[in-house]
Parts: structure tokens; C-alpha cells; sequence
């Protein structure tokens, strides 16, 4: 088991004078892990763009319906989580062990709130395993090498990238990077990776996510539809392709969200 962070440390890394992402997405989903300034960046966020509070929505059930389509219909057994984020419902390791038991997750963040909150995600079934990594995306090779001390990396697994290479200004570093761990999986391991988009009918998201820029931490790069597909270069897409996240494999449940929103993702194959 990795060593854990010491939770004094964590205090002293967590800065509440400024709002943060993970907190502000832990808000919109309804949670209680955040504070008053992000509370109130949320509100404006939400000002700018009455829906973007539906993008965490969204970008949860598409991670629920991913993984399960993985787990069930490709016999994925291991998932390696990459910019968490702060433990909800269904988080990866609840919905992968809930079909298969014996599923193996292991999660990775640098945020110090989200690693406070990391025995949440420690949980796991007695055939499966769960573990959780400080570390940073940009880290690829120090994050392979921890994580094979719980998944197999001669097995196909999941990278999962929701929202997170957003916090990549340079392209060529975000491309690169996505690159790099998918070269080390198997063949048969999948990549799940979702983005928030910018298209010009969508100008409130620019508007919102340059409020969020001036104010907040850390900065997020908007990247086209085009520019997102081009994380899957060399991958076989699954249907439906990069689309709004709601738009994947929609479910039950899916139709209380707007028709489109400005997150997207897909899934693509290693073959």
C-alpha cells in the first residue's frame, strides 16, 4: 500500500482564500466539502452560465455509464483515475466492483482537500482492490510505476480523464501526456476522457470560464470538439463517438439534463 500523505501536511497545503475547482464541482453536485468563496465563484459561474452547474451532472452519470460499459461489455477489471476529484456517489471502484467484484482502482489526485478525503475512496470488496496516488497528471511515469503495485500493466486497463487534461495549457504537453500513458497500456486498455468545450454558439461558457480564469485556481484551457477528438488519435472510438457527455449511451435518467452541454467525452480502444 502506498504511503499515505500525513494529514497535517494536507492542512497546511489547502488554501481557502481562493476558490478551487474541485471544491466549486463538489458545490454543484451538492456536497459539503467546499467553502464559502467557492460557494460564491459557483454562484457567479452560474450567473454567466445558468447551466453550467449541469456539466458535474453530466460528467457523473457519463462516468457511471462508461464504466459499466467497460466492465460488462469489454471485461475491464482495472482502472487507474487520474484528477479524482472529491469523493460523490458512484464514485469509479462503487460502480466497477458493483458488477465485478474482483475490479482493481486506483485513484490519483494532487489537490490537497481531495487527498484528505482519500480513506472515502480506500474502500473496496474483498476480491478487489483500491488504492490512491499523490501525484500530479503531468508525473506519468511516476504514476505507472506506483500504480502497477496494484493493477496488472500487462492487462488492459481503463485510464480514466474526466475534466482533468483542461488543466493543460499547452496543447502539445496535454497531447503528449495522454499519449504517453496510453502507449504504456496493453492493447485492449481504453481511454475515458472528458473535456470542456468551447464552439461558438456556447459564448456564455467562454464568458464563465474566463470569470473562473481571473478568480480561481487552477486555470482551465477550453479546447474545440476537433481538438478533443484529437486526444484519440490512434484509438478505435466506441459509438457515439466525442460527443455532450449526456449524449453517450444515454440512460434512464439522462433527459432531466439540458440537451447539450459543454462537456464532452468518449471512449476509445487501444487495439
Amino acid at each position: 500500500m502506498t504511503k499515505r500523505p500525513d494529514p497535517g501536511e494536507l492542512r497546511k497545503r489547502i488554501n481557502t482564500d481562493r476558490p478551487h475547482t474541485a471544491r466549486i464541482w463538489n458545490y454543484w453536485l451538492g456536497g459539503k466539502d467546499n467553502y464559502p468563496v467557492d460557494q460564491e465563484a459557483g454562484d457567479r459561474i452560474r450567473e454567466l452560465h445558468p447551466g453550467i452547474g449541469d456539466y458535474a451532472l453530466a460528467d457523473r452519470q457519463f462516468l457511471g455509464r462508461a464504466v459499466r460499459h467497460l466492465v460488462g461489455e469489454h471485461g475491464i477489471r482495472q482502472f487507474l483515475d487520474v484528477g479524482t476529484g472529491l469523493p460523490t456517489a458512484d464514485n469509479t471502484h462503487e460502480v466497477a466492483q458493483r458488477l465485478a467484484p474482483e475490479s482493481r482502482i486506483v485513484y490519483v489526485d494532487n489537490d490537497p482537500i481531495v487527498l484528505a478525503h482519500a480513506e472515502a475512496l480506500l474502500t473496496s470488496t474483498p476480491e478487489g482492490r483500491t488504492d490512491y496516488l499523490d501525484e500530479d497528471l503531468r508525473n506519468v511515469d511516476a504514476i505507472l510505476e506506483q500504480a502497477g503495485r496494484t493493477l496488472d500493466l500487462g492487462k488492459p486497463v481503463a485510464l480514466i480523464l474526466l475534466g482533468v487534461v483542461i488543466f493543460i495549457e499547452d496543447d502539445a504537453d496535454a497531447y503528449g501526456i495522454v499519449r504517453r500513458f496510453m502507449d504504456a497500456l496493453p492493447a485492449g486498455s481504453h481511454l475515458v476522457l472528458s473535456h470542456t468545450i468551447t464552439r461558438p454558439d456556447m459564448p456564455d461558457v467562454d464568458a464563465a470560464v474566463a470569470f473562473w480564469n481571473e478568480n480561481g485556481t487552477p486555470k482551465l484551457t477550453q479546447r474545440t470538439p476537433a481538438a478533443v477528438a484529437r486526444f484519440f488519435d490512434g484509438l478505435e472510438l466506441l459509438e457515439p463517438g466525442v460527443v455532450s457527455c449526456n449524449h453517450w449511451r444515454p440512460v434512464d435518467g439522462t433527459a432531466e439534463l439540458p440537451a447539450e452541454v459543454a462537456m464532452f467525452g468518449a471512449v476509445g480502444r487501444k487495439n
